[in-house]
């Protein structure tokens, strides 16, 4: 299936710049690799350390207290979607404090306050839900980078919260606020930080320096959806993934070489694209809610064949869902007013079979140690069994109050999650 707008083939230039690239990352993994089990259990970005919902913690407690894990820490916080991110100890909140966008920096043991960036905002928004921010930090060799929700992409020093570099996306590259403001998690890839932001003219994804700020590159015209960019290689090529709102989208992260388009959206004005895409082998799998659905694709180079698709398998309205041992776990349905409780459902990857579902209404999925750990919308923290014979739920706790979309994070035994008012930690891990 030939696709419009795809790339003929990828320059000799980039291949040549690829393969620099690829040097410095080896090095930097040689160099480095003494320091991984330091870090193994940090949570540094959205969705983790792999960017897909996948925790490597194998220590976690087979069951709960009664009245649910124990509480380490908890402190009232500012508005906002954006979810906690752990490195080296120490938890990046970013939150709106009266007028402020605030970045701050707790240790992750005990929620003592380390550092605080803030800047002005006059995000206001229409529909009344939040105005805070939305997209989760990245943390990446020693700096931290957010973006807004007026678009202010922001770099910091991890360890003193001194300023590197700001850039106002909106601004600069006359992005739309779109329903929600500017929602996007930052991917650091290389030398890059990637971003999809909706801008114009052809400023729909765009790569800024990580040390610098300076716009590396700037590609389509597509508008922004609510999902983030996830990288993998895919056929011995590094490739960028952004799930525009008009549809899938792999390009060089070093240079935006677009390598395919792939058209996906609801033919309904008001939707959007949220759950971040999911990788393996050669295969992606993408998911939107309004109608639109579903699809495996295989992808070769320029070349996308989509393997299967349907609207009634995997619908998900923003949550990305969990890809393991061949087997999808995902929310299916809107989480709107006045449509059926979202499910949990469990696909086969490969045919798109649903194995089982069961109605619990929205919630985010993270895999850790064979079970699925869920955050509902209500403030509730389930563990299920990640299994394809059947749903069983094996644990339970109210945790946080209602009004829960921010995406958790797992590290090191602790389990962090925040409602609009409030962050919390408890203990997931076995007893020491």
């Amino acid at each position: 299936m030939k696709l419009q707008n795809s790339t003929s083939k990828k320059t000799k230039h980039d291949h040549a710049v690829f393969t620099i690239w690829r040097l410095k990352l080896l090095w930097s993994l040689v160099v480095g690799c003494w320091s991984f089990s330091a870090v193994a259990a940090d949570w540094p970005q959205f969705l983790g350390p792999t960017r897909n919902g996948l925790s490597t913690e194998t220590n976690l407690a087979v069951s709960w207290p009664a009245e649910g894990p124990k509480t380490i820490w908890q402190t009232n916080i500012g508005q906002g979607f954006s979810g906690p991110v752990v490195a080296q100890g120490k938890l990046i909140l970013f939150h709106r404090l009266d007028d402020q966008e605030t970045i701050d920096c707790l240790d992750a043991k005990n929620g003592k306050p380390l550092w605080r960036f803030q800047y002005p905002t006059h995000y206001q928004d229409d529909f009344g839900f939040d105005e805070g921010p939305r997209g989760t930090p990245a943390i990446s060799e020693g700096k931290v980078y957010t973006m807004g929700a007026e678009g202010v992409v922001t770099c910091l020093d991890f360890s003193t919260g001194k300023k590197i570099w700001s850039v106002p996306a909106q601004e600069e590259f006359h992005a739309g606020k779109g329903f929600f403001g500017m929602v996007c998690s930052p991917l650091v890839e290389g030398d890059v930080v990637i971003l999809s932001i909706g801008g114009q003219p052809g400023a729909g994804i765009v790569a800024f320096d990580k040390l610098t700020g300076k716009l590396r590159w700037k590609k389509t015209d597509d508008e922004a959806g609510y999902s983030s960019p996830a990288s993998a290689t895919i056929n011995g090529t590094r490739e960028a993934l952004v799930f525009t709102r008009a549809g899938l989208v792999g390009l060089s992260p070093i240079t935006g070489l677009v390598y395919f388009n792939f058209p996906w959206r609801s033919r309904q004005d008001a939707s959007v694209n949220a759950a971040v895409p999911l990788v393996s082998s050669n295969q992606v799998f993408i998911t939107a809610s309004y109608g639109t659905g579903a699809a495996l694709l295989k992808l070769d180079g320029n070349k996308v064949e989509k393997l299967w698709s349907s609207d009634d398998t995997l619908s998900s309205h923003y949550a990305t869902s969990i890809l393991h041992d061949g087997f999808l776990y995902g929310m299916h349905g809107r989480t709107d007013p006045g449509f059926s409780p979202a499910a949990l459902r469990c696909v086969e990857w490969a045919t798109g079979k649903v194995l089982w579902s069961e109605a619990i209404g929205p919630s985010t999925v993270t895999f850790a140690d064979g079970q699925l750990l869920l955050m509902t919308e209500k403030g509730e923290l389930l563990r299920v069994e990640a299994s394809p014979k059947k749903f069983q739920q094996t644990a339970h706790a109210q945790i946080l109050g209602a009004g829960v979309r921010a995406y958790p994070a797992l590290a090191d035994g602790l389990f962090y999650a925040r409602s609009k008012t409030k962050l919390i930690c408890v203990e997931l891990s076995k007893a020491k």
